[in-house]
């Protein structure tokens, strides 16, 4: 902590090092975002902003009539239920959108971008996977509109 208060000042012996190690992380924590943002906006029903000046990705989840139907069924809140499903099959965790006090009728999952760089694009393939099957899994194919 005292090194974010009071950090090297030009001429100090480790100013160099300290300014290249931030530069580094920072550089790090807007490759994963990235990787993160267009994961899942290549995924179907989701949709994301760009992560800036934050450690968290906020995605819009379009859940389908039927999923939203099982949630109600099995006692969850609609994004509570995809969290669960995805935890229960990837051990990703996430946070429902819900105990964020979200727009009633619009999803989202907290995710973090801080897992290790050299990880996020097998994260996202294993979220990307999840979220086919779940949409496959619930989308009504007889008029029910994609993203």
């Amino acid at each position: 902590m005292g090194l974010m208060v009071n950090p090297p000042k030009p001429g100090d012996i480790s100013y160099d090092q300290f300014v290249r190690e931030s530069k580094g992380i920072l550089e790090s924590l807007r490759r994963r975002a990235r990787i993160m943002t267009d994961g899942f906006n290549s995924c179907r029903n989701v949709v994301c902003n760009f992560t800036e000046g934050a450690m968290y990705s906020f995605p819009q989840i379009r859940l389908p009539p039927r999923a939203i139907e099982a949630a109600k069924q099995a006692g969850k809140v609609p994004d509570v239920f995809y969290c669960l499903k995805l935890l229960e099959a990837t051990g990703i965790s996430t946070v429902p959108g819900s105990g964020f006090g979200q727009k009633e009728g619009v999803f989202h999952l907290r995710t973090t971008i801080l897992p290790a760089e050299e990880d996020m694009p097998a994260i996202m393939d294993s979220f990307k996977k999840f979220n086919d099957d779940f949409m496959e899994q619930y989308e009504d194919h007889r008029g029910y509109s994609r993203m």
